[in-house]
């Protein structure tokens, strides 16, 4: 039977740990229920993962030793809310935690037209004054 590499060993613990941690669960949260209204919040999960290892020899080393080995492994995780599922009776809503990237400048290019007609006509309310009163 061939020897498994323990940087193979280092990689499936830390997989398992990351498992254990990032289920199901986590990204459709627990509903909470509030009378006849059942709030489900979803999430976003973010993983990064990295390990690495070397083999080296010693000194010492006699030929027929196995090479030393050192190694590490390490993961990340962000979880970052995103929405809430709102079911009251038979409707169900989607509510975001955030609007979608852009809308706030699309409101804001919608609403220039209207801004400039509000300040000329302002402009023009005032220079009629000024030409009454002069």
């Amino acid at each position: 039977m061939e020897k498994q590499h323990p940087i193979g060993d280092l990689m499936t613990t830390t997989m398992q740990k990351l498992r254990e941690i990032a289920d199901v669960n986590t990204i459709v949260g627990k509903p909470i229920v509030a009378g006849e209204i059942t709030i489900i919040p979803i999430s976003k999960l973010t993983v990064g993962f990295a390990s690495g290892g070397s083999d080296f020899t010693s000194k010492n080393q006699k030929p027929e030793d196995d090479n030393s080995f050192g190694g590490g492994s390490g993961a990340g995780m962000n979880l970052s809310p995103v929405a809430f599922l709102i079911v009251k009776g038979d409707s169900v809503r989607l509510m975001p935690v955030a609007p979608p990237p852009g809308t706030a400048v699309d409101r804001v290019v919608e609403m220039v037209p209207d801004v400039i007609d509000k300040v000329t006509g302002f402009i023009e309310k005032q220079q009629d004054k000024d030409k009454s009163q002069g």
